[in-house]
């Protein structure tokens, strides 16, 4: 089990280590754009547009990474004091009662919309933008995905825990 756990984990660092490229990207860009605005005079809609997509894909595709660093925010006051099994139990809970679920349910909602999106290959949002809005819907389902994997990778390792059995930690 763990070492499926690891190479689920693969993925997500694959994407994780490419998507946090989107951070650097998006405030050079972000600079680029002022300036062109307030030294120049100068805007394009396109530009401001690319911002927004580099916005999505971040955290998008960057929420199965944080998930595998633990990085996530935790409204828990009782979680820290737990030990290493009671953790592992109330992250089995997680996983099954909300994580996978409302996974799920965002994806189903979200399906018709990217599907006729794909379909058309969907304009711009705004006149003199990027032609792609699809792209941008496709990221919902992507995110769907690639927090169900590291769930699963995740719930794997709590449930070796759980068992006794030492599972290391994820992999970043």
């Amino acid at each position: 089990m763990l070492a499926l756990a690891d190479r689920l984990d693969t993925l997500n660092v694959l994407v994780g280590n490419t998507v946090r490229w989107c951070a650097l990207i998006m405030v050079a860009l972000q600079f680029v754009i002022v300036l062109l605005r307030y030294v120049f005079g100068i805007s394009f809609i396109f530009l401001t547009e690319s911002v927004l997509y580099l916005h999505g894909a971040l955290f998008m595709l960057g929420a199965g990474y944080t998930l595998l660093v633990d990085r996530h925010v935790r409204v828990d006051i009782f979680y820290a004091r737990l030990s290493a099994r009671g953790r592992a139990a109330i992250d089995v809970l997680g996983h099954l009662l909300f994580l996978a679920p409302a996974m799920g349910v965002l994806a189903w909602a979200a399906w018709p919309s990217v599907w006729r999106a794909w379909a058309i290959l969907e304009g711009p949002i705004s006149v003199g933008g990027i032609p792609a809005s699809f792209l941008l819907k496709s990221l919902i389902p992507a995110l769907c995905v690639l927090l169900l994997i590291q769930g699963l990778a995740c719930l794997l390792r709590d449930v070796l825990r759980l068992a006794g059995r030492d599972s290391g930690e994820a992999r970043a």
